[in-house]
C-alpha cells in the first residue's frame, strides 16, 4: 500500500511542478495536504530529488520549482534574475565557490553546465552554495572572469 500511495503522490507532485507556480517546499506541503497527503517538508525534499525537480526561473523573473527537463524552455535567464540570485563568488586555487540564495544553487548550477561546457568540468549545487570545477586549475582565475562577466556581477 505504501508503494502506491508513494507513486500517486510523486505523480500529483510532478503535476504540481508543471503548473510552473509553486516556489517553495511548504506550497508544496500545502498544496498536496489539501489533497489529502500527509506529508513533511523532509519527504518533499526526498521527493524533488528523486524526481530531478530543480529551482529556475520563469519568464516573469520568479523562482519557482520546476522538472529537470523542462529547464530548457525557462533557460536562458536575463542576467539580471541571477544578480539577486548569486551573492558571492571566490576561488581558492582548485575550486570556484558561488554563495547564492537560499534555495538557488542548483538553478545557478545548472546554467552554468549549459553554458561553461568548455571551461567548467563539473558542478556541484548544494541549497545555496554551487562548487565549481575548472577543467584547468592553472586558469581557474580566467573561469571565475568568465563566470563574473556570464552573470553580469560585481565580485
Amino acid at each position: 500500500m505504501a508503494i502506491k500511495e508513494t507513486r500517486h503522490r510523486l505523480k500529483i507532485l510532478k503535476q504540481l511542478l508543471g503548473s510552473g507556480e509553486l516556489s517553495t517546499q511548504d506550497e508544496l506541503v500545502y498544496e498536496l495536504k489539501k489533497r489529502d497527503f500527509e506529508i513533511t517538508q523532509s519527504t518533499i525534499s526526498r521527493d524533488l530529488r528523486k524526481l530531478g525537480a530543480i529551482k529556475a526561473i520563469d519568464p516573469m523573473g520568479r523562482t519557482i520549482y520546476k522538472l529537470s527537463e523542462e529547464t530548457k524552455e525557462v533557460l536562458p535567464v536575463t542576467q539580471q534574475g541571477f544578480q539577486g540570485l548569486i551573492i558571492k563568488i571566490s576561488h581558492n586555487g582548485s575550486l570556484i565557490v558561488i554563495h547564492t540564495s537560499p534555495g538557488s544553487a542548483s538553478l545557478v548550477a545548472r546554467q552554468l553546465d549549459i553554458l561553461k561546457k568548455d571551461l567548467i568540468l563539473g558542478t556541484i549545487a548544494g541549497d545555496d552554495t554551487v562548487f565549481v570545477a575548472p577543467v584547468n586549475v592553472k586558469k581557474i582565475e580566467a573561469v571565475m572572469k568568465s563566470i563574473i562577466k556570464e552573470f553580469n556581477l560585481s565580485r
